[in-house]
């Protein structure tokens, strides 16, 4: 079986300008993606899809594919992650799988990647994605009607006082979409009823989005 690695990274980001080229422990954001990918036992290629020169030679410098350029209709602050899939996919269509990594997931490891993969395997599914333990339980928040009272967001059957006593809860943290290729194009997407969920640590599941997420991130490397 072989296996699509795509890195989306457009230019025109407006929270982060540059972000995904900026030096994050030493190196460009993206690189600690493509190092990832890279590693990953059960990657056969890794593309970038993106629309500037900038990033195009940063990505192919650390070894990473750049075989097209994304077109303007999809490089937009509306382009969907999984039109970009789609277009890739119809540039490169001989995989058997396809697995999107986003560039602001840097803390991401190639062991993560491989178990990703390897748990759609064992359990039978179509594709898998990655999630990690939420900080806030939904179970304790609530909606303020009309007439300023509190409704909780979800049925509660029981009032729960102890976080311990509170069903766990996943969010999704973007590191890792996989899918098989049949999969995705059927569905246009990775999540659904086929979708399996592979469990990380919130220290490997951090986003970079802002400033602030760059300031966090060189933190946690330097405390390393």
């Amino acid at each position: 079986m072989s296996t699509l690695a795509l890195i989306p990274a457009r230019g025109g980001s407006k929270g982060l300008p540059r972000k995904n080229v900026l030096p994050v422990g030493g190196k460009p954001l993206i690189a600690w993606t493509i190092e990832a990918a890279l590693a990953s036992a059960c990657v056969d290629r890794v593309v970038l899809s993106s629309d500037d020169d900038d990033i195009m030679a940063v990505a192919e410098a650390h070894g990473c594919e750049v075989l097209f350029r994304r077109p303007p209709e999809l490089s937009g602050d509306s382009a969907s992650s999984l039109a970009v899939v789609s277009h890739a996919l119809a540039q490169l269509p001989a995989f058997d799988h396809v697995m999107l990594l986003q560039p602001t997931s840097p803390m991401r490891l190639a062991s993560d990647i491989d178990a990703a993969f390897e748990l759609m395997c064992r359990q039978g599914a179509q594709a898998c994605v990655s999630v990690c333990p939420v900080e806030e339980s939904p179970f304790w928040m609530y909606q303020i009607d009309a007439g300023y009272k509190l409704q909780p967001l979800l049925p509660q059957l029981e009032l729960r006082t102890r976080r311990q006593d509170l069903p766990p809860v996943y969010m999704l943290n973007g590191a890792i979409y996989v899918a098989s290729t049949a999969y995705f194009q059927q569905h246009q997407g990775f999540l659904g009823s086929e979708c399996a969920a592979y469990v990380m640590p919130r220290s490997r599941s951090i986003d970079i989005d802002t400033a602030d997420d760059l300031a966090a991130i060189e933190l946690l490397l330097n405390k390393k």
